[in-house]
């Protein structure tokens, strides 16, 4: 096993100027060699799982009269987050310990509708390319501060100069509702570096329980129905 960096000399990892600019040790080249590679074939298992919901978006667009697919989001992990998510889970700072972090390749699918997340989770996990390796409900089972999200992670299949490999894509599925509430708890809880009272987390948590009701009447008007009948 390589060794590991020590956490003192973490700071000059996560700074591409630095690597960019500086002169720099050939273990620290080497390094830096590592974890681009090992991004860009994170990289590559998303855009195929990407470029299968923009195609499945384009056809529900022209085909069909609704697209369960609002929009998506795609990210790689940054660096810094890479080791922060290791040091936290107990792990060495070393490349061969990456495969550990399941979500270094994301994709964020917002939905209009709840049955829309659970439409699109049966096609992906349908598809015969795509190997489901772990399911979270969050929308039947909300997490305690009111978090609502499907999330699955898929082993995505694509071709290297090599040849065929496979990588974890972490897919988050939920609605325009359940996105902005996300999107506005971590600006309030984590970007502000406040600490919430119990109060204030009691108001976040039936914030969350506000949408979710929203969704679930909406949904309901979606499918022409009238709450609490038929």
């Amino acid at each position: 096993m390589k060794e590991a960096k020590k956490i003192d000399e973490l700071p000059r990892y996560l700074d591409q100027e630095i690597l960019n600019q500086e002169i720099v040790s050939p273990e620290m080249l080497s390094f830096r060699s590592e974890v681009n590679r090992i991004r860009q074939l994170y990289n590559s298992a998303m855009q195929v799982a990407s470029t299968q919901l923009n195609i499945l978006d384009a056809e529900f667009s022209s085909v069909y009269d609704h697209s369960p697919i609002h929009h998506l989001e795609c990210r790689v992990k940054k660096l810094d987050s890479i080791i922060e998510k290791l040091l936290r889970k107990g792990y060495e700072v070393t490349p061969d310990n990456f495969h550990r972090i399941r979500d270094i390749a994301g994709i964020r699918v917002i939905c209009n509708y709840v049955d829309d997340i659970y439409y699109l989770r049966n096609l992906l996990i349908g598809n015969s390319d795509f190997q489901l390796l772990r399911e979270r409900d969050y929308i039947q089972q909300p997490k305690e501060n009111g978090y609502r999200s499907l999330h699955l992670i898929l082993n995505v299949p694509f071709m290297i100069a090599e040849g065929r490999m496979a990588l974890p894509v972490e897919i988050q599925l939920r609605t325009i509702a359940m996105d902005m509430w996300a999107s506005l708890e971590h600006e309030l809880r984590y970007k502000s570096n406040r600490d919430f009272s119990t109060q204030e987390s009691r108001q976040l948590l039936e914030c969350a329980q506000t949408l979710a009701d929203l969704d679930q009447k909406m949904q309901l008007l979606f499918c022409g129905k009238e709450e609490g009948g038929e």
